[in-house]
């Protein structure tokens, strides 16, 4: 995972990065919907986001950072606005974004395999999961991403461990999970 690039001013850090974060963005698109179709639909509003406001940008901080934010704020906002198009209300987000299933997780998958089997956990776990192992994001950084207090991503990496491991009487025991970047 190469570090992110420090380019200078918030607007042209934002336009010249944009492109070479559209996969990372697309893959937790991915995660949060469930869906390739809103995936993209969801990372197509985050880059016009983006760019409407570049200005807010911080030159010097992580521009993944500042995108992963940005498409979760616009999901939990569909979320939250199809719950009240729906007659169903306000609602919390987690309570709502919950997906339950198993599939068998093996050692050595494919980074598909890997997110489909993520689709099994609550979207909170899946969120963390992704942010610290696939993207590389220290728990402090993740946590900022979810604007969780730290010990609640780790709280909610250590249940989907647990939950991936019981998924499968063969799974790599979770010594064998990757490192993630502590603080």
């Amino acid at each position: 995972m190469s570090e992110p690039r420090m380019i200078g001013n918030g607007p042209e850090e934002v336009k010249a990065g944009l492109a070479g974060h559209l996969s990372r963005l697309w893959r937790y698109g991915l995660v949060l919907t469930g869906r390739r179709d809103t995936a993209e639909d969801l990372v197509q509003a985050t880059c016009v986001r983006a760019l409407e406001r570049a200005h807010q940008f911080e030159p010097g901080t992580r521009l993944d950072r500042w995108l992963f934010t940005i498409l979760r704020s616009i999901w939990l906002n569909e979320v939250r606005s199809r719950r009240i198009r729906t007659g169903e209300g306000i609602v919390d987000a987690e309570t709502f974004l919950t997906f339950n299933g198993a599939e068998q997780i093996e050692e050595g998958v494919l980074l598909q395999q890997v997110l489909r089997e993520m689709q099994s956990l609550p979207e909170t776990q899946r969120e963390a999961i992704f942010l610290v192992y696939v993207e590389g994001l220290a728990y402090r950084e993740a946590a900022a991403v979810l604007d969780i207090p730290i010990g609640t991503i780790m709280s909610r990496l250590a249940a989907a461990r647990t939950t991936l491991g019981r998924l499968n009487a063969d799974a790599a025991p979770l010594s064998h999970w990757p490192e993630a970047k502590h603080p």
